[in-house]
């Protein structure tokens, strides 16, 4: 397939877009069961974890969204930037490094032309060899990028060919969080994006998020048909920008710009579990993201909290973990067994004991201490 860079000049009027049929008039999005979203595809890559399922697949790409697509979730998150010929690339570091005669080198997605970013690891092109991909650990090693199934760099377009269409995307809008954006080139951006999701999505669920708020607000403004998350670390990172820095501020965020949910690092909320019931009595969808040490009770508590859904790294885990912890409020949806093969349906809240929910309030100071 050959791919073109995207020219901001030639995206349509955005608010004449017809409204997707997925969401009640084209902005409000009704969670109606606890959902499942696989993070980056199959699942993040830890390089350098001793759990080798962080290493399977690569992320982010064509294989790992295809993959994920075989388990009963409802959506697969990913990143995406743009490169400088206006093209919507996925990718998650701000920075891509490789190597050449022993000098390690990094470039700034951001700068790359498409050419140059997809020269980058395996390429389709059978007898071609791409640059070496390595990658910066959290603490700041430079490591080789190994995983047992490699596959190429990928764009937005490509991801909407080639991923299985009845799986929902959670488009996270990745900007670095060390610069101040203005709102030219903010636009400039977001609207190479919405140029590809326009021309590609047909009838597939689309959810944005992002953490950078400027950009959450203007998405919403420039489109009205699919919903806006806005991500926040609630409080467990510290940022120079106060909207982002605890879950009341997120809240705030949404309803002056009439964003649809919040997705929240899981430590925050169960620091400040009080904090659910306002955004739930104000209407707006939460979701997690974020590993913790006791993660099926975690996911089993945050049913039990309202939380709507989690993004999580262990899909095949996951997902049975959600059938098997509360298969006691499930229901099956039987018209919605000819779409997404047995998709699980949940009561909005669950019925469990006293003594049950007593015993997982407890484990709040346990899940958090990691």
């Amino acid at each position: 397939m050959a791919l073109k860079a995207v020219h901001v000049s030639d995206i349509p009027a955005l608010d004449t877009v017809p409204k997707s049929p997925c969401f009640s008039n084209g902005v409000e999005l009704k969670v109606p069961k606890f959902i499942v979203i696989g993070h980056r595809g199959h699942g993040m890559n830890a390089l350098q974890s001793i759990d080798r399922r962080m290493r399977t697949i690569k992320e982010n790409s064509i294989m790992s969204f295809n993959d994920a697509a075989n388990f009963p979730i409802d959506f697969i998150e990913f990143d995406v930037q743009v490169t400088n010929d206006d093209c919507p690339v996925i990718f998650h570091d701000d920075f891509i490094l490789s190597q050449q005669n022993g000098v390690v080198f990094e470039k700034r997605i951001t700068e790359l032309s498409l050419s140059e970013f997809l020269s980058y690891g395996p390429q389709r092109e059978v007898g071609k060899d791409g640059k070496v991909l390595l990658r910066k650990t959290k603490d700041r090693k430079i490591v080789q990028w190994e995983v047992e199934q490699d596959d190429p760099l990928c764009t937005l377009e490509e991801a909407f060919l080639n991923v299985e269409s009845s799986l929902g995307f959670n488009i996270e809008l990745k900007f670095d969080d060390h610069i101040v954006y203005d709102q030219d080139y903010l636009a400039h951006v977001l609207k190479a994006i919405l140029k590809v999701v326009f021309d590609h999505a047909k009838d597939r669920t689309i959810i944005f998020s992002t953490f950078q708020p400027d950009a959450a607000s203007l998405v919403k403004k420039l489109q009205s048909t699919y919903p806006v998350f806005f991500l926040t670390n609630g409080g467990c990172e510290i940022f120079e920008d106060e909207r982002r820095n605890s879950l009341e501020e997120a809240l705030k965020v949404c309803l002056e710009n009439g964003l649809q949910g919040i997705v929240s690092e899981i430590k925050g909320v169960f620091r400040n579990p009080g904090v659910v019931t306002k955004i739930k009595e104000s209407e707006i969808s939460l979701l997690t993201y974020g590993s913790l040490k006791y993660v099926l009770s975690s996911v089993y508590m945050q049913h039990l909290m309202g939380i709507d859904g989690v993004i999580v790294d262990l899909v095949q885990e996951i997902t049975e973990a959600v059938a098997n912890l509360i298969k006691s409020a499930m229901v099956v949806d039987e018209e919605g067994l000819t779409k997404g093969v047995g998709k699980l349906q949940l009561h909005s809240k669950p019925k469990f004991s006293h003594l049950e929910l007593s015993f997982l309030l407890r484990l709040i100071p346990q899940l958090i201490q990691i």
